[in-house]
């Protein structure tokens, strides 16, 4: 190839722009990396039973996380205890693939006595902080797979007049740990009218009880009107009241999911109707920030207690024996000063005889 050749091809691989060195490229190899490595995120689905979890969650996420389930009767519901039940799919959509993991809770609400039925989740919301912990402490860190719980859809009965005993407490005792959005279940059965009253009745009590749910981010001052006012209207939709189904109904020659009920259809993915887009849209919109909350308070919180209580039992293991090092310390310290009081009365006993043998020959 001749000179001008090589100049040219050179050019075309790395042009020539003034004032320009690059980095506006940098969000490109980020996007690009972050694309090629997927991404992880876990949600925790809690509630009673017959409440449509489900259901709702297949039709947020166009799939079917359970084929086949076995539904206890009351007689088996009597002594049950709180399952966990962890399924994770594949989910690729326009060449980005997300690992999802649903964590179900088979179990909780069912026993007559429910006032422990929750302390099954908590310990799986520790372990999975604890095994991320011990990953990432390990020597192999490239690889460490996420299954902390980033965001758990908590299902409120529409039946009731607000929020149950049963659903303080447990919301009390994991606000801390997760990430909660509270979500009415079987919207269809409410009113317009009764839905927006147990929306304030359920907002009012979590304030009541010092209940600390996700908190949708502000929008940004450069962000374009028509996000900062779909983060307004979903900050306003909070309890999310929803429809899940997964059938299929034709409604003036378009397939939709819905309800098919004597009176009408009840469509799922209608805002009219119901919440369930706007819940879609938070979930989508916000993962990212769902993540974050995780790293940066749950789990910071949980790692900070956990290095606290490591360091308090060490200290406590070493106690007794640092006191006996100080003790035995105190001795020879004592045993030195004894032997160098002897040494000193010894040189004055040495100086005061050498004094007396100079005196001799000048008496004679």
């Amino acid at each position: 190839l001749s000179e001008a050749e090589v100049r040219q091809d050179q050019t075309e691989f790395f042009p020539e722009t003034t004032g320009y060195v690059g980095f506006a490229n940098l969000p490109n190899q980020v996007h690009r990396k972050s694309v090629k490595k997927g991404f992880e995120f876990t949600l925790m689905v809690v509630g009673e039973s017959g409440l449509g979890k489900s259901t709702l969650i297949n039709s947020l996420f166009l799939t079917d996380l359970y084929p086949e389930r076995y539904i206890p009767g009351a007689a088996e519901k009597i002594e049950r205890t709180v399952q966990i039940e962890a399924s994770t799919v594949e989910i690729e959509e326009r060449g980005v693939k997300l690992r999802l993991t649903v964590v179900d809770t088979p179990g909780y609400g069912d026993a007559i006595n429910s006032q422990d039925c929750f302390k099954t989740i908590i310990q799986y919301i520790d372990n999975q902080f604890e095994r991320y912990l011990h990953d990432e402490s390990g020597l192999n860190r490239r690889h460490i797979v996420d299954n902390r719980v980033h965001c758990c859809f908590y299902f409120i009965s529409p039946f009731g007049h607000g929020l149950k005993p049963l659903d303080v407490e447990f919301m009390k005792a994991i606000h801390s740990k997760v990430n909660i959005v509270p979500v009415i279940a079987k919207a269809d059965t409410l009113t317009l009218r009764e839905r927006d009253r147990l929306k304030r009745r359920i907002l009012d009590e979590i304030s009541e009880h010092g209940i600390r749910i996700y908190q949708l981010p502000d929008a940004d001052s450069d962000e374009d009107e028509e996000f900062k006012e779909q983060t307004r209207v979903l900050k306003a939709s909070v309890p999310f009241a929803v429809i899940g189904s997964n059938q299929l109904i034709e409604v003036k020659g378009k397939k939709i999911r819905g309800r098919l009920y004597p009176w009408g259809v009840v469509e799922v993915e209608n805002p009219e109707h119901n919440d369930f887009l706007k819940l879609r849209t938070m979930l989508v919109t916000h993962m990212q920030d769902l993540q974050e909350v995780t790293q940066d308070l749950h789990y910071e919180n949980f790692r900070s207690e956990r290095l606290k209580r490591a360091g308090s039992s060490v200290h406590t293991q070493h106690a007794p024996s640092r006191v006996k090092v100080e003790d035995e310390v105190l001795d020879k310290d004592q045993i030195l000063m004894e032997k160098e009081a002897e040494l000193r009365r010894m040189q004055k006993m040495i100086a005061q005889m050498q004094a007396q043998m100079k005196m001799k020959p000048g008496d004679d």
